[in-house]
């Protein structure tokens, strides 16, 4: 059987749903996930929270605005992840149209490494267009205190923009960033590519001060959220009801045929249209085929076919970041075979974490294979690649109850020097230490994970939002939760029932097609096609199943359909 717990639902948020006519299915949902008040769900522009209350934003307008009026170069240093890429596209696209001089620079990852180091500065003062007045980093900078330096040693400035959480000590630069200390700014969840976006803002309202634009020249910034909403969904940041607003703005655009080209060549690479885009499909579908540019290759290639002006630009660029998410693809699965094999010598439920190194693994890909093996054994996951010079750089995913970054911290504390350097997120860091020193980091982090997690914290529970009545298994419900914005923070509905296997087949040579029956109750009675992604072995007469109420479509019709998430035979 699974270990199923049904969100709890306060009636109280519930009837205030209902009373301002959300759909009751909707209504449940919306407050099972925290969601008290009908104003959280509005996702109109002018709700978004104002750029006001950001720390330092207005100087870094200011900033802006002058090394505009003085054409400066201005050249952002990005990083080589899907918020990144977006956050780069978002800078030169929204800079350049309120008059800005500016260039990029992404880093390497296999020759530089993450972030605004020396070596990174030295490079852009190297540059094909000189060297620059100001470096703007976008989803980097915040610990990068000796990149700071070494622009600041070269009569360099530099304009951080980030949203990582700091450490001890701030870089000394003018830092734009939600999670430093002293900001107001009341929601911490920007993705990188957000924090840009609000500096845009600020710095076009500026201009208006200036009387650079009115009203009615003024550039639309609005004109960016397809970026921002593939940014926010592809970090997997909290969508709290600000970034909510983002991503319920840039699908929109989307839906709307408004997407700019390269997102445009990104769903048609991967044989569906922008115009019946979800949150899932940015997450699924767009955001690692962006991402494997920068896993396997450079991210230039990804900021390219974001920056593309048209479709004949873009899509020869997507075919290759196709390319690149196939081979990814493959370098994952032998990881994982790889990985796997290695713990069949590891009693899992004997360890609060798993911390794991083989010589042939791809630094591009352990992120990902520490989130696989994170879901599957529920344990926090550092995976570790040879990183070259003696070096391992890791990857590490966490379950909740630990807050990684910190466990990183506190590993720090209990041992200085020991990680030459890490930063990251509650769910997610990176972190790189000496290869002769891996077997003291797996055991101080496995002491932390201890110290953090109890038995309850260790043991896999499945929330669904309970189940559903035969009156709600409708296409117009499907139709509905398909045109919501769910995800991190904010998850997908999941919903639980006991099936009767009715029928089932293989399609897709690894895919099973059912035909799922619940007997009639008092509730009423049911039959549904499903589909279980990535199983060959036929399932029992009877199972207990958590799935997704999704649509199909098919030669272009459009059925109700369940997809199986979890099972076991009953």
């Amino acid at each position: 059987m699974l270990n199923l717990q049904v969100r709890p639902c306060p009636e109280i948020a519930l009837r205030s749903m209902q009373s301002a006519g959300i759909p009751p299915l909707l209504a449940r949902l919306y407050a099972a996930r925290g969601v008290s008040s009908p104003d959280q769900l509005k996702t109109r522009l002018i709700e978004l929270l104002p750029y006001t209350h950001m720390k330092n934003i207005a100087a870094a307008a200011q900033r802006l605005a002058d090394a505009i009026a003085r054409g400066e170069q201005l050249l952002i240093v990005g990083d080589y992840d899907a918020d990144g890429a977006t956050a780069s596209a978002v800078a030169m696209t929204g800079l350049a149209a309120l008059g800005a001089k500016v260039g990029y620079l992404v880093p390497n990852r296999f020759e530089y490494g993450y972030g605004l180091s020396p070596e990174i500065v030295a490079l852009a003062a190297a540059g094909k267009h000189g060297k620059p007045d100001l470096l703007i980093t976008v989803d980097n900078g915040i610990a990068a205190h000796a990149g700071v330096e070494a622009a600041r040693q070269l009569g360099i400035d530099v304009l951080v923009t980030d949203h990582h959480l700091p450490g001890d000590t701030l870089p000394d630069a003018l830092i734009v960033n939600p999670n430093q200390p002293g900001c107001a700014f009341p929601s911490k969840h920007l993705a990188g590519v957000g924090v840009m976006f609000y500096v845009l803002l600020a710095l076009r309202a500026e201009l208006l001060k200036r009387g650079v634009f009115n009203e009615q020249t003024k550039p639309n910034l609005g004109e960016l959220l397809d970026l921002v909403a593939l940014g926010t969904v592809a970090d997997v940041v909290k969508l709290d009801a600000n970034n909510r607003l983002l991503v319920a703005q840039g699908l929109k655009r989307m839906r709307e045929g408004k997407a700019r080209p390269g997102i445009q060549a990104l769903f048609a690479a991967a044989m569906k249209k922008a115009e019946t885009a979800g949150a899932e499909d940015l997450g699924f579908v767009v955001g690692p085929r962006l991402n494997a540019a920068g896993r396997l290759a450079d991210m230039t290639v990804g900021i390219e076919c974001l920056l593309a002006e048209d479709m004949a630009h873009a899509l020869p660029l997507a075919r290759e970041l196709d390319q690149l998410n196939r081979a990814r693809r493959e370098i994952e699965a032998d990881m994982q075979d790889q990985a796997l094999a290695l713990l069949d010598g590891i009693q899992v439920a004997d360890g609060a974490s798993l911390t794991l190194f083989d010589p042939a693994w791809h630094q591009g890909v352990v992120g990902l294979l520490a989130s696989r093996l994170k879901e599957r054994h529920h344990r926090p996951t550092i995976i570790f690649a040879d990183g070259g010079d003696g070096l391992l750089k890791g990857s590490g995913r966490a379950i909740p109850g630990l807050h990684l970054r910190d466990a990183l911290d506190a590993v720090d504390r209990r041992a200085p020097g020991l990680i030459l350097k890490f930063g990251g997120h509650a769910a997610a860091a990176g972190l790189t230490i000496r290869r002769e020193h891996f077997n003291e980091f797996r055991a101080l982090f496995e002491a932390v994970a201890q110290e953090s997690l109890s038995a309850a914290d260790l043991t896999r529970v499945i929330e669904t939002d309970g189940e559903l009545s035969a009156a709600e298994f409708t296409l117009e419900n499907a139709q509905s939760l398909a045109g919501a914005v769910w995800g991190q923070g904010f998850p997908t509905p999941l919903f639980q029932a006991e099936f009767n296997v009715q029928s089932q087949r293989l399609v897709g040579e690894k895919h099973l097609k059912l035909r799922l029956s619940q007997p009639l109750t008092a509730k009423g009675g049911i039959q549904a096609d499903a589909i279980l992604f990535n199983q060959e072995t036929p399932l029992p007469e009877r199972i207990q199943a958590v799935y997704r109420l999704e649509v199909n479509e098919w030669n272009g019709s459009r059925n109700l359909q369940l997809n199986l998430v979890h099972w076991a035979g009953l």
